[in-house]
């Protein structure tokens, strides 16, 4: 497995997740970019959340009334898009997990089956 280097600009914990994902993963180039956008979102993350720490949950409004710190809400969507690029990027299922949700599932099959009087 050929070692990638990480796009210029990541922080910490964007290195971090880069150096993970492509030492473990061959990844094509469309996979690269997808990974380098998940890096960026974790980087983003990372300084939102530091710019909360220690910040109020509410502050003041245009009109003098309490509201939600806006970083949280900025937080709560790049979490939400970090996901999404999470579940576009189609890793495989850690090996060690498959075999669970394998068995689960076809434990559940049976019981449909049972219950409508089918073997399964």
């Amino acid at each position: 497995m050929a070692t990638v280097p990480a796009p210029a600009g990541l922080d910490v914990k964007g290195k971090k997740t880069w150096k993970a994902i492509t030492g473990t993963y061959d990844l094509r180039a469309d996979e690269l970019d997808t990974l380098e956008d998940i890096c960026r979102e974790v980087d983003l993350i990372a300084r939102l959340e530091d710019g909360l720490e220690g910040a109020d949950l509410l502050t003041k409004g245009s009109q003098g009334q309490d509201v939600l710190n806006p970083l949280i809400a900025e937080v709560r969507q790049h979490r939400a898009t970090k996901k999404a690029l999470w579940a576009s990027l189609k890793l495989p299922d850690d090996a060690t997990a498959a075999p669970v949700a394998n068995q689960q599932r076809e434990a559940a099959q049976s019981r449909w089956a049972a219950s409508r009087g089918k073997s399964a």
